[in-house]
């Protein structure tokens, strides 16, 4: 059941809570604006941190927490863990579930609103906590939460604390965990959160009526039957999804081809949903649907107390789907040992890397121009770009060079190179403009100057961001675009490629989402 602090009331789980934050954005345009207003003023509850900014550039961390109890330490009704496929109430008795965030992303919002992008972390990522909770000093990123809270339970058992109140504080001690861990790790500030739990992100679905999703197949369809989440469908490619099948749809990991690393990428697609749905699918042109909505949010999503969330979304009402992308943190391996358990190995300073540099991307250089004395800037007929691929598409470097010699360009070396996390775009002396162009067509690359590249020359590194050829490249690039695979059918059908423990399948489906394992 939900619980109150000060007239609020919350409880919650994860990532999909992206689903209420954002939906403001939506609210500032739907004319229930002074509706709106005193509803969502019920929307927070959590002192833990304090003090982030109401607009501007921020990071949002969203908390998925995998718990069979409600926040005051309650088993959830036998009907609904029945639903939620979660076991029994005598099971949770013996020790089923816990408090562990099974999803953790991290959002940064760039100043201005209009793009955003995020960081999806593994749970079973090993890390090394800021400080030792319950006794103990590492432990898998998603075990923080739980930790913190058993901890904090067990400290006020003779407090003279009512049951709510103890479970309130302990809830806090998982959340300040959680964020504390997120921050070591990643080397950013977390500004505001969002949390929502089984139960909150199973009424979400409900209220939305479900969600539409897009499945590859693996190995003859094992990816579609999973007996540990419940999740069962009957045929891949666009599958719409029931509220309970939406649930083991983002739990399942036992039966994909990277286990946790592709559950990651159904959270994601998820979000990508459920954004496209609110923008564009008139939720809110009905005030009952809206009014459904807002109840549900006020009684399962937590937020920092402090985080104005009508005015981050006037802030937002520009930002699309198209404008949120996501990454997932980088894995060295997903077959570690550690304490008797199978973990991710993870590089925390290559995590910092590339969480900063995408979050806080360096100024770009200045372009060079053309100079009529020495022709330094070349046209791009003269400049050649070499490409290599650092992602998880097999022949991808081939169809992009493909496409830019159709647009003009000269070819140059294609090839495979070590993982990359992201696409980046080198150039030479003279090559900038060339760069500058080739690079506008992926969503968040800047060309930079390349000390190793050849003059006249580009270099293309692609990352796991990159799964496609970006439309409007040559004349080639809509043949290599999931967007021109028949309807009905996935954008991408093909074996997992090792890539340190990661896979990226995604396309651009009917609904913008992204068709994944």
């Amino acid at each position: 059941m939900p619980r109150s602090r000060d007239g609020k009331a919350f409880a919650g789980k994860a990532g999909y809570v992206v689903a209420c934050t954002l939906s403001a954005v939506v609210l500032m345009v739907s004319g229930f604006a002074y509706y709106v207003k005193d509803q969502v003023a019920f929307i927070g509850g959590s002192d833990v941190i304090s003090g982030g900014p109401e607009t501007g550039a921020m990071n949002i961390l969203l908390m998925g927490l995998e718990s069979r109890t409600d926040y005051d330490g309650n088993i959830l009704p036998a009907n609904l863990l029945k639903a939620l496929h979660a076991g029994s109430v005598q099971g949770v008795e013996n020790g089923v579930g816990g408090q562990d965030t099974n999803t953790l992303i991290l959002i940064h919002i760039f100043a201005g609103g209009q793009k955003a992008v995020g960081f999806s972390i593994p749970r079973d990522d090993w890390v090394t906590f800021p400080k030792t909770y319950d006794g103990q000093s590492q432990g898998k990123i998603d075990q923080a939460y739980g930790l913190a809270w058993a901890q904090s339970l067990s400290q006020t058992v003779n407090s003279g604390m009512s049951h709510n109140q103890r479970y309130l504080v302990a809830n806090e001690a998982g959340q300040a965990a959680t964020i504390a861990t997120v921050e070591q790790l990643t080397g950013v500030h977390v500004d505001h959160f969002a949390e929502v739990n089984l139960a909150g992100f199973y009424q979400l679905a409900q209220t939305f009526g479900g969600i539409e999703a897009c499945l590859v197949p693996w190995n003859g369809g094992q990816n579609l039957h999973d007996a540990n989440s419940g999740f069962s469908q009957s045929h891949a490619g666009y599958v719409f999804l029931t509220p309970a099948q939406a649930l083991a749809f983002v739990r399942e990991r036992d039966n994909l081809p990277n286990g946790d690393i592709d559950r990651t990428h159904r959270q994601q697609a998820v979000i990508d949903y459920v954004v496209w749905k609110l923008k564009n699918d008139g939720v809110f042109s009905d005030i009952g649907q809206l009014t459904s909505l807002l109840d549900v949010a006020k009684k399962y999503v937590i937020t920092d107390s402090g985080w104005q969330i009508l005015t981050f979304a006037g802030e937002m009402r520009s930002l699309t789907g198209k404008n949120l992308t996501f990454q997932t943190a980088p894995v060295i391996s997903t077959a570690g040992h550690e304490d008797g358990q199978t973990v991710n190995l993870i590089d925390p300073a290559a995590i910092k890397k590339d969480v900063q540099s995408t979050f806080y991307p360096p100024t770009p250089a200045p372009q060079p121009t053309a100079s009529k004395s020495t022709g330094t800037s070349l046209p791009a007929r003269a400049t050649t770009v070499d490409v290599y691929n650092g992602g998880g598409t097999p022949g991808l470097a081939g169809q992009l060079s493909q496409a830019l010699t159709s647009a003009g360009f000269k070819a140059g070396k294609v090839g495979n190179i070590a993982s990359q996390s992201s696409t980046r775009v080198l150039y030479g002396t003279g090559a900038g403009p060339s760069a500058a162009k080739i690079a506008g067509h992926f969503s968040g690359v800047t060309a930079a100057a390349g000390g190793s590249v050849a003059a006249g020359h580009v270099e293309v590194l692609l990352g796991t961001d990159a799964t496609a050829v970006p439309a409007g490249i040559g004349s080639a690039a809509s043949s290599g675009s999931p967007a021109s695979s028949p309807s009905g059918s996935p954008s991408a059908s093909r074996t997992p490629a090792s890539n340190n423990g990661q896979v990226a399948v995604s396309g651009n489906a009917k609904y913008g989402i992204p068709c994944v394992y």
